[in-house]
């Protein structure tokens, strides 16, 4: 579970946003930078825009599962992608049950969960990597079927736009 919460800026607000996270998941959290230059926006490339946190095992659970309370355990299905992820956000950090401080402000924050079976290790090993194959791969019924299965959510049938 990759937790993502982009500020657009660099200085208060982010650290902010960061100790959010940390106060979250009790681990530090990492920056991410800006691609480019966007003037219209006002930022610079390679300036911090972004904190992220990748949390795993039950902790991860935990938190997904708060998330989810949040969006009343419904997602569309657009929400999964072909390679058997999904992801969805909430509005208001405040909904998974930290107390509210007005000097931190509130935050909006980004899940994104990636599946995979075991194994995944092989593509990804630097001694004797090979593929995994397309039998192995967790694909998007797999990823709607585990949802299901795990949480009992619902998976609304809103096509998508592409």
């Amino acid at each position: 579970l990759i937790l993502n919460c982009c500020v657009g800026e660099s200085g208060d607000r982010l650290t902010k946003a960061a100790k959010v996270l940390e106060q979250l998941t009790g681990q530090a959290p990492k920056f991410g930078k800006a691609r480019y230059t966007v003037r219209t926006f006002s930022i610079r490339r390679n300036e911090k825009i972004s904190t992220y946190v990748t949390v795993r095992g039950d902790k991860a659970m935990q938190l997904l599962d708060a998330g989810l309370k949040v969006k009343e355990y419904e997602l569309l299905r657009r929400n999964f992608s072909d390679t058997g992820n999904f992801g969805f956000g909430i509005t208001e950090h405040i909904d998974l049950g930290i107390k509210y401080d007005p000097s931190t402000g509130i935050f909006g924050m980004d899940f994104y969960v990636v599946l995979e079976r075991p194994g995944y290790r092989v593509a990804r090993r630097r001694a004797k990597k090979n593929r995994v194959g397309p039998q192995h791969r967790v694909n998007k019924e797999d990823a709607i079927k585990w949802f299901q299965t795990k949480f009992e959510g619902v998976v609304l049938n809103k096509q998508s736009y592409n």
